[in-house]
């Protein structure tokens, strides 16, 4: 049997009993935080007017609102509220983010199902975000390439044809056909502030809705349609050893990272450096600061630019997130927003923060996430910090009651507190409900 054979098969034929309670449960708490980034998403102004414009009944429920739309549009537009906010979690290996390009479709594709436990959903969502990111590890896209809208078509039509209770044939064309419907997304979206960026990963879940419709209704993809595009087409180079190696023993769930900073994972390594030295030296001003020296990984230096058009850009900019931070003491959402970009003391601090490659960091990739910052104050001390890795990797995880907090802060922009609560609970424990109705039914009752 090839690699792509193997993981179909994997993927059809797993039973929901055989993966383990520690699994279920890191499935339990990635859904948990994506139905959070979703909802602080679907708060803003230019995701609530995609949204009125989406026309069509139907049983999926958009995440925030009591509006529901037909499958393959709710995908959409709770994967573009999801990835707006720049919260959702993800995985270094892959270099993406497999829960936002698997949850939303698979939320979707389960509420036109009465038979769907609580036990499955976290199921097809552990293989789908599984299958999907191995695809990413296998993979080496072009650099002009943004990750997202990718393969994650692949985490979306898996999960969706594993609630479809597809046979392994069946799953096999799933995974193969949704390579091809991924995007040729551009990586200057996000340094340039293209806001297109955001619904990249929408697109992979309405895409796979589109896929389990297909496969369902006698669709077939190539051969091998994840080896032809993933190694000729956006890549040229598959690694299908890569792809099913460890497969069942090695979930990708488990190796995944949670956010606290609103803005790409690039910046985390500086900006949990300067929480560091804020913590270490009470009552830093930021008017105090001559300037900021950030030597950090390749990936980082990428995002240079001191002086952003729009807040998607300033997510994108290790100058604006750390002149932010120095000015508002907080890297949260209300930290990247259109007020921000246009201070001009953020844009004057960032316009003196320099960053810099050290190539001893780049070569720590992916197992690490270094940055050094060193700060030379006007008085002429000069501060520094250092991380090894980002807070909230795998190798450094944040404790379930902080992810809850940050779920709260975002979950609250539109629902009320109590009923938000109420969510994150029943959804830790998802696994064993009979039925998906009362949580559907809790989250649309939620508004405030």
């Amino acid at each position: 049997m090839d690699s792509l054979g193997y993981v179909a098969a994997f993927a059809a034929q797993t039973e929901t009993s055989q993966i383990s309670p520690e699994v279920s449960a890191r499935t339990a708490l990635i859904l948990a935080d994506c139905i959070g980034a979703i909802v602080g998403g679907a708060a803003e102004p230019d995701v609530a007017a995609l949204a009125a414009r989406q026309h069509g009944s139907g049983p999926a429920l958009l995440i925030g609102t009591s509006q529901t739309r037909p499958a393959g549009a709710a995908a959409l537009l709770n994967g573009t509220a999801g990835t707006t906010l720049e919260m959702d979690e993800g995985n270094q290996f892959c270099k993406g983010h497999p829960g936002m390009h698997t949850a939303p479709a698979a939320l979707a594709a389960a509420s036109a199902r009465a038979d769907v436990s609580g036990a499955d959903l976290l199921a097809a969502i552990a293989i789908g975000y599984d299958v999907g990111a191995r695809v990413g590890i296998a993979t080496q896209l072009r650099p002009s390439m943004h990750p997202h809208g990718t393969w994650g078509a692949i985490c979306a039509a898996t999960a969706v044809a594993r609630l479809q209770n597809a046979p392994a044939d069946q799953m096999r064309h799933a995974i193969s056909l949704s390579a091809s419907l991924g995007l040729s997304t551009s990586r200057r979206t996000m340094l340039e502030g293209g806001t297109v960026r955001n619904v990249f990963a929408g697109v992979s879940g309405q895409m796979g809705v589109l896929a389990g419709d297909m496969i369902a209704s006698g669709y077939t993809g190539d051969h091998d349609g994840v080896a032809q595009v993933f190694g000729h087409v956006v890549s040229d180079r598959f690694d299908a050893a890569a792809f099913s190696d460890g497969l069942g023993e090695r979930w990708e769930v488990s190796r995944n990272y949670f956010k606290m900073h609103s803005c790409c994972r690039y910046n985390h390594a500086a900006l949990d450096a300067l929480a560091t030295l804020r913590a270490a030296s009470a009552g830093l001003d930021h008017s105090a600061v001559e300037s900021v020296l950030v030597e950090t990984y390749s990936l980082a230096v990428e995002l240079d630019d001191p002086a952003p058009k729009n807040v998607l850009a300033g997510k994108f900019s290790v100058p604006f997130a750390m002149a932010s931070a120095l000015v508002n003491g907080s890297t949260g959402v209300d930290s990247f927003t259109m007020k921000n970009v246009e201070d001009p003391r953020i844009l004057d601090l960032a316009q003196r923060v320099k960053v810099v490659e050290d190539v001893a960091m780049t070569a720590r990739l992916p197992h690490k996430r270094p940055a050094r910052i060193t700060l030379t104050m006007k008085s002429g001390q000069v501060l520094q910090a250092a991380t090894e890795t980002n807070r909230g990797d795998w190798s450094d995880p944040f404790p379930a009651v902080e992810i809850r907090e940050k779920y709260l802060s975002l979950a609250t922009r539109l629902w009320r507190e109590d009923a938000a609560i109420r969510i994150w609970d029943m959804v830790i424990e998802i696994g064993a409900a009979p039925s998906l109705e009362p949580l559907f039914t809790e989250m649309a009752r939620a508004s405030r």
